[in-house]
């Protein structure tokens, strides 16, 4: 059964160094059903591939179902498709062979581990029970194009139909890690079927091998069922896990604590209209409207739009005359999509509003040509590893002439009740960043990718800390910074 994974990355030899596999030299990994080879059938600056090879010994693949309790006929074990179509055999061998590439690991090529890189993935003969649709539902949530070709039972007798199994080949810009990890997930979950036991320990592979991505799929119970064939007790486990990840109620992200009254200025006496303060979500909202006004933007995406809290505001803009919404979590797009109320909207209401599901830490050429982009509170929900990933994804890929990025003021904290000291906003922050830190982020992202940038504060101005929120305003063109 064979893989191959190739780039077209400038150079693309630099594929080995992320692999930790030598070009030069043909590699072998024993692994407990036979051997695999790793080996390259090119590689040159313009383009590179790597084989992965797995040469199955049918002794040892019985032994191995016989160790994992693995039931059937005699004859059944020795003659099968287990040696020629891809499944969780190779998957395993992918796994061992690139172990450290999975990992996002590279000591040669530390710079290259976090950016997206066109690659190109091809399985001849995947074994696919739901033929290629079921591919199609696993890999393009996750930025693959697909092409998935179904295999004729026997080309000789065309009315006996397709068999099984299918050539695939997926194309698209993605880290390495992550399509290693995607291909490590989707082999046993497409074949549904593992040939080894599974235990407790599998649950922890799968998470491992779907962070970041497998939280929001649309099929996620579909896949963890599989790849946990279909163990009632382990599925269960391993989906409350991943509903940790998925869990946020996109709403109160930010504004899990309320800015103190006193901070934000309090009531005028007698004044009634000012009994409270205006919620720091609505003053940001408020700064995004302005900042995509000034902007005379018309297209605009909300990236990362979680339950749509900005979209009724972006729909109630005449001006913007097409808002699409984008998000990894397919049950945030649900809630956003009632929210919004779309099976009741009036029809030239409901032509203006697009709900997408897609992950922002991949190239999706679906995103391009929008006029402006804006990311409320989304960035700080990112491991620090993955932002250049995002980066890539929306300031060199997609590319709006105006990107708008909020995030919280780390350093305003100290003014929210009830918050102790070193605890971000929200359980689901990775990260909060000082004014400083902020500026030399959206600094180094404007002169990377060709944007100036305007840095704003949302909220009260506080003459110690700042403001509550910090905005920065991209606009395509010369690389500097305007406070």
């Amino acid at each position: 059964m064979l893989v191959t994974l190739s780039t077209t990355h400038v150079p693309a030899t630099d594929l080995g160094f992320l692999l930790h596999k030598n070009p030069a030299r043909a590699q072998q990994v024993e692994v407990s059903t036979g051997t695999a080879h790793v080996f390259y059938p090119e590689a040159t600056d313009r383009r590179c591939t790597v084989a992965l090879l797995l040469e199955v010994d049918p002794v040892g693949l019985v032994r191995t179902a016989r160790a994992g309790g693995t039931e059937g006929a005699a004859l059944a074990q020795y003659v099968n498709d287990r040696p020629y179509a891809a499944s969780s055999l190779l998957a395993v061998a992918l796994g061992r062979a690139f172990a450290s590439a999975r990992r996002g690991v590279s000591r040669e090529r530390p710079g290259l581990v976090d950016v997206a890189l066109p690659l190109e993935v091809h399985v001849p003969a995947l074994s696919c029970r739901g033929g290629a649709e079921m591919a199609q539902r696993f890999f393009v949530p996750l930025g693959w194009a697909v092409e998935a070709t179904p295999v004729p039972l026997d080309d000789r007798f065309p009315e006996w139909g397709d068999s099984r199994y299918v050539d695939l080949r997926l194309t698209g810009d993605l880290r390495l890690a992550d399509a290693l990890n995607h291909l490590y997930v989707a082999l046993p979950v497409l074949d549904d079927a593992k040939h080894h036991w599974i235990g407790t320990d599998e649950v922890d592979k799968l998470l491992r091998a779907g962070g970041g991505w497998l939280a929001g799929h649309p099929d996620r119970d579909l896949i963890t069922s599989r790849y946990l064939k279909h163990r009632a007790a382990l599925t269960r486990r391993a989906i409350e896990r991943l509903a940790e990840v998925d869990d946020a109620e996109p709403d109160t992200l930010d504004d899990a604590t309320a800015p103190p009254l006193a901070a934000a200025g309090g009531p005028a006496p007698g004044d009634e209209a000012t009994d409270r303060p205006v919620p720091l979500a609505l003053q940001r909202h408020g700064a995004v409207l302005a900042a995509l006004r000034s902007a005379g933007a018309q297209r605009v995406i909300d990236l990362g739009c979680g339950a749509g809290a900005l979209l009724p505001a972006l729909l109630a803009e005449p001006a913007f005359t097409e808002v699409l919404g984008v998000d990894v979590s397919a049950r945030a797009l649900e809630v956003a999509a009632r929210r919004l109320r779309l099976d009741r909207m009036p029809e030239r209401q409901r032509a203006r509003v697009r709900l997408l599901q897609s992950g922002l830490t991949y190239t999706d050429a679906r995103l391009r040509g929008y006029d402006a982009a804006v990311l409320v509170e989304v960035v700080e929900h990112l491991d620090p590893d993955r932002l250049p990933a995002l980066e890539h994804a929306v300031f060199g890929a997609a590319a709006p002439a105006t990107v708008v990025v909020t995030t919280p003021n780390v350093e305003y904290n100290v003014r929210f009740e009830g918050l102790a000291a070193g605890v971000f906003r929200h359980r689901d922050h990775r990260f909060e960043w000082t004014r400083a830190e902020f500026a030399a982020w959206a600094s180094a992202v404007g002169e990377r990718y060709g944007y100036t940038v305007r840095l704003l504060g949302v909220g009260d101005d506080d003459p110690e800390v700042g403001r509550p929120s910090q905005m920065a305003v991209f606009t395509r063109g010369a690389a500097e910074v305007a406070a």
